[in-house]
């Protein structure tokens, strides 16, 4: 393969990689403004998450159609192919992570901004700066290329899901002790859900990056709790 075009296919995957950045740090500052507009009940930032989504879903088509001109032009293999499924994979949950912020702040926005219980609301964003963490680690490890740090965050993971089972019964505790607690509960209840949802996403994604350095899909399950919470929110244990 002639110089220019080994330098040409190098800047192409480069591509992809900056493209993921991109779209990690939107999708983080995303999850950060959804979280701070529910903690403050401002539903200005509210709105401004659910409209900068857009550019999220924008970025993900952009890597998409470079990932497809890499594969029908370049035909690569090995490691590089790895690397451009794991950017279509690792989009997609960042695309995910987008819409589960736009969800908080749409929760924002039906509750009127209301912050009823702060105690629950000041757990969630606890729950979220983890969840940040995570994600930024993972983004880190993906862009230098780290396979431990990756790692990590899937072993982490098992941290988030504790926090939002003492969270959910907290939120049922509440809801319990007095029923005008019930609708800002639930809507509550779902916004930490998503939070535990991106957390997934986080692990999601640090198995991509995994596999795209070793060749090796991770094996053993994610240590996951079979509580019954799962069934209340709908999913299935």
């Amino acid at each position: 393969m002639p110089d220019h075009t080994v330098t040409a296919y190098d800047q192409e995957l480069k591509g992809l990689t900056l493209h993921i950045a991109e779209m990690g740090g939107l999708a983080e500052g995303l999850v950060a403004d959804a979280i701070t507009a529910l903690v403050r009940g401002d539903m200005v930032l509210a709105q401004k998450v659910i409209l900068t989504d857009q550019r999220l879903d924008a970025l993900q088509r952009q890597v998409e159609e470079q990932a497809i001109r890499v594969i029908a032009r370049r035909q690569p293999m090995a490691v590089d192919l790895r690397q451009v499924f794991a950017s279509l994979r690792i989009s997609g949950d960042l695309e995910r992570v987008g819409d589960l912020a736009k969800s908080i702040a749409k929760r924002v926005v039906a509750m009127g901004g209301a912050v009823q219980i702060k105690r629950v609301v000041i757990g969630v964003e606890h729950l979220a700066e983890i969840a940040l963490e995570q994600l930024k680690a993972v983004l880190d490890a993906h862009t230098g290329g780290d396979d431990g740090a990756a790692l990590k965050v899937r072993e982490r993971d098992e941290q988030i899901d504790a926090l939002y089972t003492s969270l959910f019964r907290e939120l049922l505790t509440y809801m319990m002790e007095d029923p005008r607690n019930i609708t800002f509960c639930t809507h509550l209840l779902f916004c930490a859900k998503n939070v535990e949802r991106i957390g997934d996403h986080a692990t999601n994604i640090a198995e991509a990056v995994h596999y795209a350095l070793t060749g090796h899909p991770v094996t053993d399950e994610r240590p996951k709790s079979n509580d019954a919470h799962q069934l209340i929110v709908g999913e299935t244990p």
